[in-house]
């Protein structure tokens, strides 16, 4: 069965003077016109090619690389715009049509869009909308917090950039979570850091907990060693002079810093933080200046030993009072 808007795996059947007849397994047959034609087609060989509508309503075979095929999303330039709505740029010669009708916003030339195709069920061509929102009904129940999911951005909002999950839902990156430049269409490999109640996706671009700290504790690390190992940053450190520094936010740098203390390879000040491995070397330098407190002591405790023998030189003296006392008493018991 032939496909339009998809690619179709097709083999080539026979040849005529406008170019090669393709046919499915049942035998329909579909052009690929001359232009499309190389040499190394031969007859009874499959090949991929991708179907659509031309001018005239006839189905057509083409070998150009198309940009989205029906149900898929992706980031389309304006060509031309008339009467009847806009004309987009997608890979194929004839230009995909975007109605009046399916714009979110009026299209001029040269702007650039996020684009869902369709095939018109009336008149069976292709057709494309920027009305997203109908076609990203995915079941957000099924999904699991801290799942990698493939992202598509879409668009910026006062508190982040949405982006579309897997090509069927809809999500929400928060500023907070974002430390590179972003535009519509870019590609991303996130995560799913809650599921609301109400269905809405909060996501993130980074894996979240401490396993996505290593990257950004070595990011620390290699500042310290570029800064001469050390830094005046700390856990109560400006969270945007945290950002535009590290690009990352305040809660990822304390997690990192955290880890980096804990594994005993920083040291935390009031005001700064010292790399761990400048402390030895100082320690160190102050050993020395201990070892010479033992001489000073041992000769103290030297000049304390020869104090004993002249306490027991005084010792005797006291003791040659007793008999003196003794003699006296005599004397007063003769008197009386």
């Amino acid at each position: 069965m032939l496909h339009l808007g998809k690619l179709n795996t097709l083999e080539i059947e026979r040849e005529s003077p406008h170019g090669l007849y393709l046919t499915d397994e049942i035998g329909n047959e579909v052009l690929l016109p001359n232009k499309f034609v190389t040499e190394e087609m031969e007859f009874g060989v499959d090949i991929e090619v991708f179907l659509y509508k031309d001018s005239e309503g006839r189905n057509v075979a083409t070998t150009e690389q198309v940009k989205l095929q029906v149900g898929e999303i992706a980031l389309l330039e304006v060509f031309d715009v008339n009467e009847i709505g806009a004309f987009m740029e997608w890979g194929v010669e004839k230009h995909l049509l975007i109605p009046f009708r399916n714009q979110g916003r009026r299209l001029s030339p040269g702007d650039e869009t996020l684009v869902y195709m369709y095939l018109d069920e009336e008149t069976h061509r292709l057709v494309g909308t920027t009305k997203l929102m109908k076609y990203l009904d995915g079941n957000s129940s099924k999904l699991k917090v801290g799942a990698g999911v493939e992202l598509m951005m879409w668009h910026e909002t006062s508190l982040g950039y949405t982006a579309i999950i897997d090509g069927s839902m809809v999500g929400l990156v928060y500023q907070d979570d974002i430390y590179e430049e972003i535009w519509p269409g870019d590609i991303k490999h996130g995560f799913i850091k809650r599921v609301r109640e109400d269905g809405k996706i909060d996501l993130s671009l980074r894996p979240f907990g401490y396993n996505k700290v290593t990257d950004e504790s070595q990011k620390i690390l290699d500042y310290l060693e570029k800064h001469g190992g050390s830094m005046e940053f700390t856990d109560k450190s400006n969270p945007e002079r945290i950002s535009r520094t590290f690009r990352m936010s305040k809660k990822v740098f304390k997690k990192a810093l955290g880890l980096l203390y804990k594994q005993k390879l920083v040291v935390l000040d009031k005001d700064s933080t010292r790399l761990a491995s400048l402390e030895a070397p100082k320690k160190a330098k102050e050993a020395p200046g201990k070892s010479l407190e033992a001489p000073k002591k041992a000769k103290e405790a030297s000049e304390k030993s020869w104090d004993a023998p002249e306490k027991a030189r005084k010792a005797p003296e006291k003791n040659w009072e007793a008999p003196k006392k003794s003699v006296e008493a005599p004397k007063k018991a003769k008197e009386e």
